[in-house]
């Protein structure tokens, strides 16, 4: 009689060290509060990173910003911010000039609609994230910004100024 095979414990998952573990938390924590994020914005028909430019240009409006600084603004690198743009124009949710002075230089704006967007999402948007994290402390969740922010810091260039504040 052979003695039965112990099977393995899928609880005791194995890592190849102690930072792997922590990137693959960080990458299931983002895949977990994506999935609420993406079932909000969803119903408005916008993807997070069209809502961030439609945030970062509320935020100067009535002014303007220029492509460039826009994608330095960015949370998250977008590879084809024109196409994107393109969509918001197509809804009216932004509109773009060039200078005169100098034609390839874009200045972007966000209109009426797409203030009127972020105002009647706005509640939803708050409700979301204090459904992704109300659940931490305001000390746990501070805590855990400084955190990230520290792993953050040795790969961040100075193509990025995301929230350089302390």
């Amino acid at each position: 009689m052979t003695a039965p095979v112990p099977q393995p414990n899928i609880e005791q998952v194995q890592f190849d060290s102690p930072e792997q573990e922590v990137y693959l938390q960080l990458w299931r924590t983002y895949d977990c509060l994506k999935a609420l994020e993406e079932a909000l914005f969803v119903q408005y028909d916008l993807s997070a990173q069209q809502y961030n430019v439609l945030r970062l240009l509320q935020a100067v409006a009535p002014g303007t910003m220029q492509t460039m600084e826009l994608g330095r603004r960015l949370i998250s690198r977008a590879p084809d911010t024109t196409r994107m743009l393109d969509r918001l124009e197509k809804r009216s949710l932004i509109q773009r000039s060039r200078l005169p002075e100098n034609r390839r230089v874009v200045e972007i704006a966000i209109t009426k609609q797409g203030q009127a967007l972020l105002a009647k999402m706005a509640d939803a948007v708050v409700k979301m994230h204090q459904s992704q994290l109300g659940h931490l402390t305001v000390s746990q969740q501070k805590q855990l910004v400084k955190l990230l922010k520290r792993t953050r810091e040795p790969h961040e260039d100075a193509s990025c100024d995301w929230l350089k504040s302390e």
